[in-house]
């Protein structure tokens, strides 16, 4: 007969437990790991309440185990601090939120370059300015290229009418 997948070991055969069994606690798994866990737990309060007689105002802090120098120096790291949930029936709507640094610095982007485009169109910057003086000069060219076509012109039709006589 055939095994399936997973091979028989020497330690017996995979067994896994149905949710109704570990809700009954039927379950044929070991136990030593919730038995490890209890014994921090019963273990925990001792600790606690020696630490509540030597500082009174630390209640936040009684529920987690201080390592290393926690203990000594106090610490105001707002990573630390459990955030507050704020449901949206309570949230103030009044209350205008900062913007971030990112976001200042794309609205103050966007308002420079607005007033930018507003001094442009209006010839007042030194680009703007530049670019009228060529836009002029070009303007000049072209008419004077215009003249000079039509004085050819009219001198080609002149030849044309001397040698027709």
């Amino acid at each position: 007969m055939g095994r399936g997948k997973f091979k028989g070991k020497p330690t017996g055969q995979r067994r896994f437990s149905t949710p109704e069994e570990m809700l009954a606690g039927t379950s044929t798994r070991p136990r030593t790991f919730k038995r490890e866990e209890a014994e921090y737990k019963e273990e925990t309060p001792e600790v606690e309440s020696e630490e509540e007689g030597s500082e009174e105002g630390s209640d936040e802090d009684s529920d987690q185990k201080r390592k290393g120098t926690q203990g000594l120096i106090q610490i105001d790291n707002p990573n630390l601090a459990k955030a507050k949930n704020v449901k949206a029936k309570d949230a103030d709507m009044g209350r205008t939120t900062e913007l971030s640094r990112r976001e200042r610095e794309e609205i103050e982007k966007q308002r420079a370059h607005e007033r930018y485009m507003r001094l442009q169109e209006q010839g007042k910057t030194e680009q703007a300015r530049k670019d009228l003086e060529r836009l002029t000069l070009i303007r000049q060219q072209r008419a004077e290229a215009a003249k000079k076509r039509e004085e050819e012109k009219a001198a080609k039709e002149q030849k044309k009418a001397e040698a027709r006589k």
